[in-house]
């Protein structure tokens, strides 16, 4: 099974999109932002999602690294 990346992907404005992500999803969108290929769509759980990369302001990744406490 392909390791998946919770990620948020923030837009001009304030809104945020979460997703989870395997590892090609996450490499095609770092590739699809570094040439600037726009609308970038993937399909994740029961969605599939286009993206203006004009327009996303940010993408977090989450290590997924455990914490404790707060």
């Amino acid at each position: 099974m392909a390791t998946m990346s919770r990620v948020e992907i923030g837009f001009e404005g304030g809104p945020v999109v979460p997703a989870k992500l395997d590892e090609g999803q996450l490499r095609d969108l770092r590739k699809a932002i570094k040439n600037g290929d726009s609308p970038h769509e993937f399909t994740t759980g029961e969605e599939t999602v286009i993206l203006d990369l004009n327009k996303v302001i940010f993408v977090r990744i989450d290590t997924g690294e455990s914490k404790v406490g707060f």
